[in-house]
């Protein structure tokens, strides 16, 4: 088993993240997520548990994107319960997350919202 580093705290996990998928490391992606966890991706569909988002992630990889690095808009924590987000740098809307305090005191993603666009208006 592959060991990773964990993200002690909430804002570690969009570091981890862009990473392990600039490295094409889809099972590293996944690791940053709870068992059950829930992505709102692709759009308008969810994909639910760590293993189908491993293969969301296997396919999203193999076209080999490059993603950068995202300024943290202030994290909000609540106890064991954190929302972490980050405005895209094409302005367009924002990525939100639901974060949860492991019991070795790391952070894993419950959540995952990575595409919020706000509705024309």
């Amino acid at each position: 088993m592959t060991h990773y580093d964990k993200a002690m705290r909430p804002e570690d996990i969009t570091r981890l993240f862009v990473e392990r998928s600039n490295a094409g490391d889809a099972a590293g992606v996944a690791a940053l997520y709870e068992p059950d966890a829930v992505v709102a991706y692709p759009p308008g569909t969810t994909t639910v548990g760590r293993a189908a988002i491993q293969a969301l992630w296997e396919k999203v990889l193999a076209n080999r994107p490059r993603f950068e690095p995202e300024s943290s808009l202030p994290t909000l924590i609540s106890g064991d319960i954190a929302l972490t987000a980050t405005p895209p740098r094409d302005g367009a809307g924002a990525r939100a997350q639901v974060v949860r305090r492991q019991p070795d005191g790391s952070w894993l993603r419950l959540l995952d919202q990575p595409e919020f666009l706000t509705p024309p208006t």
